[in-house]
């Protein structure tokens, strides 16, 4: 679980590059981030879950220098060459035994509790949390005395539309049968989406992202076996996260520079906005 060096924070860059200078992710809160770790980034995952975590990871370590430790579903380190260019970036199994190695280390972890269901978002989803009733990062944190750093993120889900989701897969008598027999979790069924004209390429919608104020876990108690307080903990950062996505829609409301063609304009213009 080797931290990713210099280099390989800027091959990341590069490598998002492209499409954050379509996109021109907005950020708020970046100095609400602590200067020492550990910390919990906690995040709520948008649809296809690979256009919001790479803009965090550059961004945080370009304003902080703080190399974050996304954690990945299991599949992931599964298919060959993915799994290990993952690893190369400093993305985890996102196992409870190496959240806790992490926390000891001091790492800075980025966390989505939504997981793949969050991800595999059905029609009339778009922006839920759906954690379920999953308390582990709370639980963690407890135990660890891992300050928790809330995270909003918006754009994604308004730059495809579904068209056929994991619901529609299942009820089909074709579809859903084989689907049965071949034992696939609905988790990880993903949803058919038009983004531009026909295409499944997403539109270029700008993304905003709100870090909220840290949250101590010692306010919560130091025995990560007490269900009320762990609940409590994970409320309290699941509301913050609610909160963020509604300011950030205020905030995108009243953004003139929301539309590709304006901020590509403007650019020319001025320079980068």
């Amino acid at each position: 679980m080797s931290t990713p060096s210099d280099r390989e924070m800027r091959i990341a860059a590069q490598i998002v590059y492209p499409w954050r200078w379509m996109v021109s992710p907005v950020f708020y809160g970046i100095d609400n981030i602590p200067d020492k770790g550990p910390l919990l980034f906690v995040c709520n995952h948008s649809l296809g879950g690979f256009l919001d975590a790479p803009y965090m990871y550059v961004e945080v370590f370009q304003k902080k220098g703080i190399r974050l430790r996304p954690l990945g579903d299991h599949f992931h380190f599964d298919v060959p060459l993915w799994g290990s260019m993952l690893r190369r970036f400093g993305v985890v199994d996102g196992t409870r035994e190496n959240c806790a190695e992490l926390m000891r280390q001091g790492e800075s972890i980025l966390v989505f509790p939504g997981g793949a269901r969050e991800v595999t978002k059905r029609r009339g989803e778009k922006y839920q949390l759906i954690w379920k009733d999953r308390l582990g990062f709370a639980r963690l944190a407890i135990a660890h005395g891992c300050t928790i750093v809330p995270v909003a993120a918006l754009g994604v889900e308004d730059a495809v539309d579904i068209l056929y989701d994991g619901d529609d897969m299942m009820a089909s008598p074709i579809v859903g049968s084989l689907l049965r027999r071949l034992h696939i979790r609905p988790d990880f069924l993903f949803p058919v989406v038009k983004g531009v004209g026909p295409t499944p390429f997403p539109r270029p919608e700008r993304l905003y992202f709100r870090i909220g104020l840290p949250v101590d876990p010692k306010d919560f108690g130091t025995d990560p076996v007490d269900e009320a307080a762990v609940r409590d903990l994970r409320d309290i950062v699941r509301s913050d996260i609610i909160e963020g996505i509604h300011y950030l829609r205020e905030r995108r409301a009243a953004d003139p520079y929301r539309p590709v063609l304006r901020r590509l304009v403007s650019r020319v213009r001025r320079g980068r906005r």
